[in-house]
């Protein structure tokens, strides 16, 4: 496996960033692609950045085992979201960002070679960029992820009214637009070409509610979501378990 840290100017932020890659270096799965890799990017939690995944985990092991790429950049806190007074981070990973890498690295551009998963903070945004994009997902896992972004900013772990409006403008702005995954999801399920989903969650967890929540509600509205929860806190033991899992789930 092969870990390279990338410095790149990105257009779309008007600045510089990061981003770090584990590349596979023998992986059966290239002859069946034509030379190319299946993907997935990992998506960072709010406080943390695109290094925590090989600090706090064993992802590149998981990986490896896998034939699998791994994308991860550096969003901040930005909830992964074209934010109302910050970069536009949401366009920034859904376009110009999988066009950087697959020029750096032999990355399929397949829908069905492209994944996305998180904790935490990236958890929504792996099921926001999942969403609203499945035309080029195939499939998105969000763990203890903030799934349910209107209850998280006006509940009682909640974000600083500060930071909800540089990144969403009014809770109202927010509900119901494409930052809700709960509208989000409503849409989704109007189409025929649904990304497969999985959610996890630890019963500890201060996101457990809105983890349920969110489950309720897409199963009401028909979309298929694979579920799993068991004890854990909002923790890298619990994510680096279920990491497995995740890799396990994914169709490749």
């Amino acid at each position: 496996m092969a870990f390279v840290q990338v410095s790149l100017f990105s257009e779309t932020l008007g600045m510089s960033t990061e981003v770090n890659a584990m590349i596979p270096l023998n992986a059966p799965l290239r002859a069946e692609r034509g030379g190319k890799l299946p993907v997935m990017y990992l998506l960072h939690g709010l406080g943390g950045d695109h290094t925590e995944w090989t600090r706090q985990s064993a992802i590149e092991r998981y990986a490896e085992d896998k034939g699998l790429a791994l994308i991860l950049p550096r969003v901040d806190r930005s909830y992964y979201t074209d934010m109302k007074q910050g970069g536009s981070y949401f366009t920034y990973l859904s376009q110009e960002l999988p066009k950087l890498v697959q020029k750096l690295f032999p990355i399929s551009s397949r829908r069905e070679d492209t994944f996305v998963a998180g904790i935490s903070m990236g958890g929504y945004g792996a099921f926001k960029l999942a969403l609203r994009h499945p035309e080029i997902y195939a499939a998105a896992a969000s763990l203890s992820g903030g799934v349910d972004i209107v209850g998280r900013v006006s509940g009682p772990n909640g974000f600083h009214i500060g930071e909800v409006e540089r990144i969403f403008g009014s809770v109202g702005e927010l509900q119901d637009s494409d930052d809700d995954l709960f509208a989000l999801s409503d849409k989704v399920a109007l189409m025929g070409n649904q990304p497969l989903l999985f959610q996890c969650c630890g019963t500890e967890d201060f996101l457990y509610d809105g983890n349920r929540s969110f489950l309720e509600h897409a199963r009401q509205i028909g979309l298929q979501v694979t579920y799993e929860e068991g004890p854990g806190e909002h923790e890298w033991g619990y994510w680096d378990r279920q990491l497995r899992r995740v890799l396990d789930w994914l169709p490749l």
